[in-house]
């Protein structure tokens, strides 16, 4: 009877798969809230990585 009581408790193999699950939609989740600042962002990133480069060239 103990050791059917121990196998139930060690029988997480489906628990890695639901807490990736729920990760990713935290993310999205995030990603969605965030969405205008993060096109800000990359925009800048971009025309600095632009003008250093293009300064870089010259």
């Amino acid at each position: 009877m103990k050791k059917n009581n121990l196998k139930k408790w060690n029988n997480n193999l489906g628990m890695g798969t639901v807490e990736m699950i729920l990760i990713i939609v935290v993310l999205i989740g995030l990603v969605l809230i965030f969405k205008t600042q993060i096109q800000e962002l990359a925009a800048v990133i971009f025309e600095k990585i632009s003008a250093d480069s293009s300064a870089i060239l010259s």
